[in-house]
């Protein structure tokens, strides 16, 4: 195994990481900021009121986004057990 496998498979595994784990987070950043937003125009402070809107948007970004993501975490894989000869030796 040389150091370009080992940097090659590093780099797949953060873009990897990154693009299953991006759609989440940024839907849940923007529904955290515009509920934000909304507390600070009307001046209604209720903690509970920024988690339930978030973990609605999680939620349903995972449910749109879910066979998208599974499907890159196969593929990563599947990259990754083909190539287990080569990183073995």
């Amino acid at each position: 195994m040389t150091e370009a496998m080992i940097i090659n498979l590093g780099r797949d595994a953060i873009t990897t990481v990154i693009l299953v784990a991006g759609p989440v987070l940024g839907l849940g950043m923007l529904v955290g900021l515009l509920v934000s937003v909304f507390q600070a125009t009307t001046q209604i402070q209720e903690q509970t009121l920024t988690f339930v809107p978030k973990i609605v948007a999680v939620l349903l970004s995972i449910i749109f986004f879910g066979p998208w993501m599974l499907r890159l975490l196969m593929d990563f894989g599947g990259r990754l057990l083909g190539n287990l000869h080569s990183f073995i030796m």
